[in-house]
Order: structure tokens, then C-alpha cells, then sequence
């Protein structure tokens, strides 16, 4: 009898608490289900706790989990609210936009900052239908985690008014050094070897493959290279 008065109150908490959720979500906005900033993402992971536990455990009083999950998202519209009004608060409560590209090179110590290794911006690069380092003019890292990419001039999207003359050819970049590790499976692709990418190098007075960060090759075999040391230091001004 008490088996069936648990499974009764979880049942009663079920159909309670999932349109009590829906109109609370709704309530937040869109963001907070979209973006995930930081402080949105522990409302979220907040929110799915307290649901969880109420439901889960029986003994559990009822009526609180409902007033928590309330003050929780008054507690988030509040915040919502002092970002927009409190710029300052706003940077407290997220990630600032991360610069890990500039004019195709990659910047090593803002990428090492965030943790994002050269296999995790190249995917975010692809995802963008970006193929090649050497186009990209700059890339950040948002607050979200996602890749806001700006192609040098001469690389952005044709316009349809652009369109008559322009003839747009396909060009991939095959990754030949990743982190100091030649990429023999790429080269094998490419018809190329070690040896023929060392004298690649030397021509740009690279001696030590190790030296390298990343080097890619288009189909024209142009070898575009990010060096462990740049010998200057990449920037662009972000506002945030």
C-alpha cells in the first residue's frame, strides 16, 4: 500500500511539475535554452536538480520544490535584467570572446587559455564552411563556446550582383603538422613525403618540424604554417 501511494505522489509530481516547467522556461526566455552562458547553464543544471530530487524521493515535500523552482527563475530574469542594465555585471557572470585566429594564424596562448586544442577550432572552422586557415582575417571564441569567424575581404561570400564574372572553386586544407607531428596519413594522400615537406620548410628557414604549431596544404601544394613562436604577437580589439 505505501509502494502505491510513493508511485502515486511521483506520478502526481510528474504531471504537476512538467507544466510548471514549461511555463518557468518560457518565463526565462529564449536565451537560457539557447546561448547557455555560464550563469544560464547552473540555472539549468539548478533547475534539473531540484526536479529530479522531487520527483525521485517521495518523502519530499512537494510545495517547496515548487517555490524553488519560482525563485529560481525570478532569481534568473533579476540577473538577466542587472546584465542589461549593469555592463560590469555582465562581465562578471560570462566568459569573455577569445581571439584564436588572426590574419590565418593560429594564437597558441589564447587557445591553451580556453583549452581548445587545433583538432577542436578546425572542426568549429569546417562546421563554419571555412577550409582554409589562410582565409580567415580573425575567430573568436564567444561566451557559449561557439566560433564567430571573419573572412579577409577577398574571401567573403560572393553577392549575387558579384556573381557574373566570378567563377568559385572548391580548395580543402590538408592538415601535414599538428602540435610538431608530421601527419603521415595526409601526406600519403597528397602523393608527398617527409622529405619533400622538409625542404618545403627549409624554404621558409623552418629547420625543426617540432618548431611548427600547425602547417596545412591546399591543392596547389601552398604550405600555410602557424610557427610555436610567432615572431610577432597576433591582436584585434574586442569590445565586450
Amino acid at each position: 500500500m505505501e509502494l502505491l501511494m510513493d508511485l502515486l505522489k511521483v506520478i502526481f509530481r510528474i504531471i504537476t511539475i512538467l507544466p510548471l516547467m514549461l511555463v518557468v522556461t518560457l518565463f526565462m526566455g529564449k536565451r537560457s535554452v539557447g546561448e547557455l552562458p555560464v550563469f544560464d547553464f547552473l540555472v539549468i543544471l539548478t533547475l534539473g536538480s531540484v526536479v529530479g530530487a522531487d520527483i525521485a524521493e517521495p518523502n519530499i515535500h512537494h510545495l517547496p520544490t515548487v517555490g524553488a523552482i519560482i525563485a529560481i527563475a525570478l532569481l534568473q530574469k533579476l540577473i538577466a535584467w542587472l546584465k542589461i542594465k549593469n555592463h560590469k555585471v555582465g562581465r562578471l557572470l560570462s566568459f569573455e570572446p577569445t581571439l584564436v585566429i588572426y590574419e590565418g594564424q593560429f594564437h597558441i596562448k589564447n587557445m591553451h587559455k580556453i583549452s581548445y586544442s587545433i583538432d577542436n577550432v578546425l572542426q568549429m572552422l569546417r562546421e563554419k564552411n571555412v577550409f582554409q586557415m589562410k582565409d580567415v582575417h580573425f575567430a573568436l571564441i564567444e561566451a557559449n563556446g561557439e566560433l564567430s569567424v571573419k573572412l579577409k575581404p577577398e574571401k567573403e561570400p560572393v553577392k549575387v550582383k558579384d556573381m557574373q564574372d566570378a567563377v568559385a572553386r572548391p580548395s580543402v586544407e590538408y592538415t601535414v603538422i599538428m602540435d610538431g607531428r608530421v601527419q603521415p596519413k595526409a601526406l600519403e594522400y597528397l602523393e608527398l613525403d617527409e622529405a619533400w615537406l622538409k625542404k618545403e620548410l627549409l624554404k621558409k628557414n623552418i629547420v625543426n618540424i617540432q618548431d611548427v604549431f600547425y602547417a596545412a596544404l591546399n591543392e596547389d601544394r601552398n604550405l600555410h604554417i602557424t610557427l610555436k613562436t610567432p615572431g610577432y604577437t597576433q591582436s584585434v580589439p574586442i569590445f565586450h
